[in-house]
């Protein structure tokens, strides 16, 4: 008997590794008559699951449009398409702020109430200290990262976990802006603690912020929108600290390991988030005048549903800037749209919440194989 002859480990590795690409084939082949296979999946279904969760809120924020044209033709006018887009601003740039903290595997829940007591620290200065407009913003934004800083300290130093520490000091600010004018709205004339009458007013070049048009065309609110999206986006799609920041996100240790400041990185990113939602309070009070105590109600949530939702956009998966800007957008349109047919306000919040949890279900969801 003569035995078969030996290969050697070079052509016996091609032929494994032929092997498995004849296997690999035959899985995705469709079955012979009468036979059946376990998991009919094929390339060409894949790729079309893929496209399909990549685009999925694009063709929903399609469909809304489409659908709000037709019932009412006013929807698709450039003017109210920019009130659509005024009106996202401040969740937009709130959203951003709340993404960069997602990155780093965090969660700011206190930007509402900054965004509201920076409503009314702004209204303050100005009403009650008469303060000027350059004076206020910078009072207000040095405001926004001094609470950034106490995030971020409690956080990283005291080791607080992010949501206890970010919910604390949410429910701190949001009694302590009410403390001053127990508890009233601030306008001229306000009726101090005291007894004593305010009489300032807010200067005409801080209405500016939330009411001006540049080119007497795009309010100015929205291109601080563009502004402060474009330079996120920058900052943690395209430099070194965005993907320390994904790094720090993904495996603070291992982060921590290979040499990256993570402390300093997380700081940062709560120092950004409150500083954005600053931003987003100045806007407030320019655009509606006074000091609304009730102004950062509904400011938390939709910012983070923002923020969420650009988990699904493009099928990314994972916290980023244009994806939440997109789902300011998404909400941004339909509320505009059950606005504009008179759809009770009652009824906006389930429609509203009825919508979200289809798109996210139809792109987490879409193509799914069976377990």
């Amino acid at each position: 008997m003569t035995s078969a002859p030996r290969q050697s480990p070079a052509s016996a590795s091609a032929n494994l590794d032929l092997g498995a690409s004849i296997t690999t084939t035959s899985t995705i082949e469709p079955p012979a008559a009468g036979g059946t296979v376990d998991k009919p999946w094929t390339l060409r279904h894949a790729s079309l699951s893929v496209l399909g969760r990549r685009w999925a809120i694009f063709l929903l924020l399609f469909v809304q449009i489409v659908g709000f044209t037709v019932a009412q033709p006013a929807f698709l006018t450039v003017a109210n398409l920019l009130s659509v887009l005024q009106a996202v601003s401040v969740v937009a740039i709130l959203g951003t702020g709340v993404t960069v903290t997602m990155a780093v595997g965090g969660f700011d829940l206190s930007i509402g109430a900054i965004a509201a007591s920076s409503v009314m620290a702004a209204s303050y200065a100005m009403v009650v200290w008469d303060l000027g407009a350059a004076e206020t913003v910078l009072l207000v934004l040095c405001f926004g990262i001094a609470v950034g800083l106490v995030n971020g300290l409690l956080i990283v130093r005291l080791r607080i976990p992010d949501l206890l520490a970010t919910l604390a000091i949410n429910f701190l600010l949001t009694g302590l802006q009410l403390i001053p004018t127990a508890g009233r709205s601030i306008a001229t004339g306000l009726i101090l603690p005291d007894g004593s009458s305010a009489t300032g007013s807010f200067a005409p070049a801080f209405l500016a912020i939330g009411r001006a048009h540049v080119f007497g065309l795009l309010p100015l609110p929205v291109l601080l929108m563009l502004i402060a999206v474009a330079l996120l986006y920058l900052l943690t799609e395209h430099t070194r600290f965005g993907r320390l920041f994904f790094a720090v996100g993904g495996n603070e240790l291992a982060a921590r390991l290979a040499g990256a400041p993570t402390r300093k990185l997380r700081l940062g990113a709560y120092v950004i988030s409150a500083t954005l939602a600053a931003i987003g309070g100045l806007i407030v009070a320019a655009r509606v005048g006074r000091g609304d105590v009730s102004s950062g109600a509904s400011l938390l949530l939709d910012s983070v549903a923002a923020a969420l939702i650009g988990y699904a956009v493009l099928n990314m998966r994972r916290p980023n800037v244009l994806g939440t800007a997109v789902g300011a957008v998404f909400v941004g349109i339909l509320l505009n749209g059950l606005t504009m047919l008179n759809a009770p306000y009652y009824a906006q919040d389930f429609v509203k919440g009825a919508v979200l949890v289809g798109a996210l279900a139809l792109t987490y969801g879409l193509g799914r194989r069976p377990a």
